[in-house]
């Protein structure tokens, strides 16, 4: 969060997905933002208590909508989670909504590379 700091939309919801794959959890992380009411709490006391404590943990960094300073950086920090081996155990984030930013790469066949901004 801190290195996101005002570039999310304003102000910011949390999707967190733990477990899986990497491809799993980073549906998870989508699913907790997207499909959860920002007003419920984790079934799981568990991953309640750690939302709870993100949400006011990201609110006390002062960063503030877009930025600007203040106290309401987030609105909502969201957890799902699925079995995975303790071995890999990954984790994605996903914000709400990212301003309108964007990047690529075009690879050519001999190797080239091209930077498209």
């Amino acid at each position: 969060m801190t290195k996101a700091g005002g570039i999310p939309c304003p102000p910011i919801a949390l999707g967190i997905g733990i477990g899986g794959q990497m491809d799993v959890a980073c549906r998870l992380s989508r699913k907790a933002v997207s499909t959860r009411r920002w007003d419920d709490s984790h079934p799981d006391s568990l991953y309640a208590s750690l939302e709870s404590e993100l949400l006011q943990a990201i609110n006390r960094l002062g960063i503030g909508p877009a930025g600007t300073g203040g106290d309401t950086t987030a609105l909502a920090v969201k957890i799902e989670d699925s079995y995975t081996h303790t071995a890999i155990a990954p984790v994605a984030i996903n914000f709400h909504c990212w301003t309108a930013r964007r990047a690529g790469i075009r690879i050519y066949p001999d190797g080239k590379r091209e930077e498209i901004l």
